[in-house]
């Protein structure tokens, strides 16, 4: 894949991040639970020594605003979540939340309280025909997309299921 800038505001290498089936589908059924406030977690795995990333579990957090079109993490269970991982011996990957109506992009706001390049913001939308990505060939899918944003400047890392 070159290097390209799509219409949405992100560019695109082609790197890509892994993901288990079970970590997935965890994501994916909160989300849906959630539905249409939007939902979020931690993706909590392990980095290998060659960068590579592998999402191995959804560690769900509670959207304290309750919102459709908004999410603020609760900061107890963030702690939590980071002392979770720590005795397990796994990475905050970065943290994910759902987008019930709306495409798997960065919104104004999500980039705005991007404040953190070392961990990457994943965003699963339950509208998937609203994505206009050209290889979304299964318009009924949700579509689940990583992004790293630093400076208010996003690139989009693919996820692949593992």
């Amino acid at each position: 894949m070159s290097y390209s800038t799509y219409p949405y505001g992100w560019t695109d290498n082609g790197k890509v991040i892994n993901i288990t089936k079970e970590a997935y589908e965890s994501i994916l059924s909160q989300a849906k639970a959630d539905a249409p406030i939007e939902s979020c977690g931690y993706a909590l795995g392990v980095a290998g020594e060659d960068g590579t990333l592998l999402i191995t579990e959804n560690y769900r957090l509670t959207n304290i605003d309750h919102a459709e079109e908004h999410f603020s993490l609760d900061p107890k269970e963030q702690f939590a979540a980071i002392k979770y991982a720590r005795a397990n011996k796994l990475k905050v990957i970065g943290n994910w939340h759902s987008h019930p109506a709306s495409p798997s992009r960065p919104s104004e706001e999500d980039r705005r309280l991007a404040f953190d390049p070392n961990i990457l913001y994943l965003i699963l939308s339950l509208a998937p025909a609203d994505s206009g990505l050209p290889y979304i060939t299964d318009k009924t899918q949700p579509v689940l997309n990583a992004f790293h944003i630093e400076n208010g400047e996003v690139e989009r890392i693919g996820v692949l299921l593992k």
